[in-house]
């Protein structure tokens, strides 16, 4: 597909239509951040945007999260646009070098970006997009499909209902779409039984969550940033509730993706490594390598963990289980729009080799826009999170450059869209499992 700007002029039989779709709003799939810095830079280029959120408030994912701090400090999670429609309102931008919580995040940035005048009528809450597609059109119809408005089949709280759109956006996230725990990326045979037992991610270990896991013996399992976290958190638990119990299980012979490097320009990132390492070291968590689970079965009012461990069979009986195995994108409501996704990560192909953790495990990827992340259905767009696929190492700097870049190319400024206007922090590693560089 050649990446050249929408026309000016079109063939009669087309004007009409043409004229109506332009317009139509921009959708944006996802009031997170990235969602809400698309709208910012949307605004400022004269281009009405809608967005469209699931939960009831802003950043209904991240607040599912809220206790836990980043590794980013503030001078890496505001976007440039969203911080021009806020400052006539008086916001002050919080101390560049603070790492903030990600409740924090919100009630610092993001409620009061969300409730500007520019914004606050043009985002809906409670409303989920079920399918996106064109309007008259499924995928298999080429005849004018560029210039077909987008049509996006919704849910409120009054029932199903369709709206039109001349491009999309989709910051909807991976949030709501966990990995599963089976190393054959499958459900483990026996989940059912003990679903009550599995908890998502980053669970408030030392808030809300805390009676599920304090005297109690936990396995968590993942080897990214989610799964150090909650180690670390469950560590600080053990040490006031000396009956409680921690197991890791990774299935790979190292932990690579969590950065252990003084060189990191995250310092928090790079410490995570080095603090669980002493963990480890120290006894107070049992790291299990090379641990691929197959079956779960309910076991003296816990869990019977069995799989292989370096081939041979292997089990662990524990009370509760974090997955901790990361996230993957919901293309479900993608199936009418064509997409060109790689077939390993499931992101955009063109982004895919910058963040496959087969080839790399580097947080630092490359700053890439509208052309890495354009697919043949023309004007939509996957942003954020959910355009990593399944890949880790996401920062919200990226996403904001991703939309930069996308907003200027649905105005027309094609030199815009690929100027380079971010500059990314190296994690001072460069690693794969099998030793190679990145």
């Amino acid at each position: 597909m050649t990446l050249t700007a929408p026309p000016t002029t079109d063939l009669a039989s087309t004007a009409a239509s043409t004229e109506r779709r332009a317009a139509l709003p921009v959708a944006i799939i996802g009031a997170g951040p990235i969602g809400l810095a698309a709208a910012a830079h949307l605004l400022e280029r004269g281009i009405e945007p809608i967005v469209y959120e699931k939960g009831a408030g802003v950043a209904s994912a991240i607040a599912a999260w809220g206790h836990t701090r980043l590794f980013s400090p503030w001078s890496l999670l505001v976007d440039s646009a969203a911080e021009r429609l806020l400052e006539p309102t008086g916001w002050q931008a919080p101390p560049a070098d603070e790492l903030p919580t990600g409740s924090e995040l919100i009630d610092a940035y993001l409620a009061p970006l969300a409730a500007t005048p520019q914004l606050a009528g043009r985002i809906r809450y409670g409303v989920e997009v079920l399918q996106v597609s064109r309007a008259g059109m499924d995928r298999t119809r080429s005849a004018d499909r560029d210039w077909a408005p987008f049509v996006l089949r919704i849910r409120t709280a009054d029932g199903l209902d369709e709206v039109h759109a001349r491009a999309v956006i989709d910051a909807s996230g991976t949030a709501s779409s966990p990995n599963r725990l089976a190393s054959s990326g499958l459900d483990p045979l026996g989940l059912d039984e003990v679903r009550d037992l599995v908890d998502p991610a980053l669970p408030d270990v030392l808030g809300r969550d805390r009676h599920r896991y304090a005297g109690r013996h936990t396995l968590v399992v993942g080897a990214g940033h989610s799964a150090a976290n909650t180690l670390l958190a469950l560590a600080r638990l053990a040490e006031t509730d000396p009956g409680t119990r921690i197991t890791w299980a990774i299935r790979t012979a190292t932990t690579a993706r969590i950065s252990a490097d003084a060189e990191d320009q995250l310092p928090a990132r790079g410490a995570l490594g080095g603090s669980l390492d002493a963990l480890v070291a120290r006894g107070v968590v049992t790291r299990v390598e090379r641990f691929e689970i197959q079956t779960l079965a309910s076991h003296a009012g816990g869990v019977r963990v069995r799989g292989l461990r370096a081939g041979e069979p292997h089990t662990i009986d524990v009370d509760r289980i974090v997955n901790a195995t990361g996230f993957r994108p919901d293309l479900d409501m993608l199936r009418e729009i064509r997409l060109e996704l790689d077939e390993v990560v499931e992101a955009p192909r063109r982004l895919a080799p910058m963040i496959d953790p087969n080839v790399h495990s580097c947080g630092t990827v490359p700053v890439h826009g509208v052309d890495e992340l354009r697919h043949p259905e023309r004007d939509f767009f996957i942003v954020g999170m959910k355009s990593y696929g399944r890949a880790p190492t996401f920062l919200l700097a990226t996403g904001y450059e991703q939309v930069r870049s996308i907003v200027a190319w649905l105005a027309g400024d094609l030199a815009g869209a690929r100027r380079i206007e971010l500059t990314l922090p190296a994690t001072g590693v460069c690693r794969t499992d099998a030793g190679g560089c990145c």
